[in-house]
């Protein structure tokens, strides 16, 4: 893609997309919608299968991220026809307003192949969000097969703070047999998987579990860990953001970029380097889409466990 190409017609999985503005800086950094669309063909074959199946919600920055973006849930009426879609009851808003509120039903799309990710980034889409359950071959929801715990830090904790919950929380859900992995939010903090398909887990269970060990660990360890969102008691404590698991919330994917003044990127790391980040010998925070990138071509996905049968 030549840097000062303004509009091509790309053949993408045999589809073609009229890609447009290419030169336009989306971050006040000037990384441009034509850095954003080639982030998202590169990092495709491992981000792609963590989309699979799951309806997604997408934030737009048409004009940049410091001019404000909007929250896009519905499938836009332009869509190519290619575009697989499916419409599901309203469960509500998940993490804010969307431009198009008011409907009893959405029609999200469905971004299972590299074409419909290239459109949708396209469209600006920076940052791409997916809740912790799949459609099946019926289109219906199917139970939640992931766990996520959303680590926030509340200045002046930071990062740090956030790797030692991050090792509690492992510590703990091993004793019930679930494997956590962890991810960077591509903001501030860190956000901890597991895998529990094979529960199939009846909605509100696993919302319900997240709940009950977030109020367990903030028993255990209270001078680090809150489990209530009021802000007026996480000031230098972490919160562990259970609610992610509400089947009508999502969290933000897997090798999405962020929506922040520079291009940072959700993105998982070892457990070797969150201890070393919980011993301030390691800041896991900042990758870019150059550093994820390497380190998928050096590490693979380390999220892959996750994607194993179910």
């Amino acid at each position: 893609m030549s840097p000062d190409t303004t509009r091509v017609v790309a053949t993408v999985d045999g589809r073609q997309i009229s890609l447009t503005n290419l030169t336009k800086a989306l971050y006040p950094s000037g990384y441009t919608k034509g850095d954003v669309i080639e982030y998202y063909a590169r990092i495709a074959p491992v981000m792609l299968p963590h989309l699979k199946r799951r309806p997604v919600t997408v934030k737009r920055f048409p004009e940049g991220t410091d001019r404000g973006g909007f929250i896009a849930k519905n499938v836009p009426s332009h869509a190519p026809e290619w575009v697989r879609t499916v419409t599901l009851p309203r469960k509500g808003t998940g993490w804010g307003r969307e431009r198009d509120s008011g409907r009893e039903v959405t029609e999200f799309t469905v971004v299972d192949d590299l074409a419909t990710l290239t459109w949708l980034a396209n469209l600006a889409a920076i940052e791409f969000h997916t809740p912790m359950w799949r459609i099946g071959r019926d289109d219906q929801p199917r139970p939640p097969d992931l766990l996520v715990f959303d680590l926030d830090p509340g200045e002046p904790a930071t990062v740090t703070e956030c790797c030692e919950v991050a090792l509690a929380l492992r510590e703990r859900l091993a004793e019930d047999g679930i494997e956590l992995l962890a991810k960077t939010s591509g903001s501030k903090g860190l956000q901890c998987y597991g895998k529990i398909g094979s529960r199939r887990w009846a909605d509100g269970r696993s919302s319900e579990y997240a709940h009950d060990v977030a109020e367990e660990l903030e028993r255990t360890l209270p001078d680090l860990v809150v489990s209530r969102m009021a802000k007026s008691v996480r000031p230098g404590k972490v919160l562990i953001d259970w609610s992610q698991n509400n089947t009508a919330k999502t969290t933000v994917s897997p090798y999405s970029l962020r929506a922040l003044e520079r291009p940072s990127v959700s993105t998982p790391v070892t457990w070797d380097e969150v201890v070393e980040g919980s011993k301030q010998h390691l800041d896991l925070l900042g990758f870019s889409p150059d550093d994820v990138l390497a380190r998928v071509e050096e590490q693979g996905d380390l999220f892959a466990p996750l994607l194993a049968s179910r």
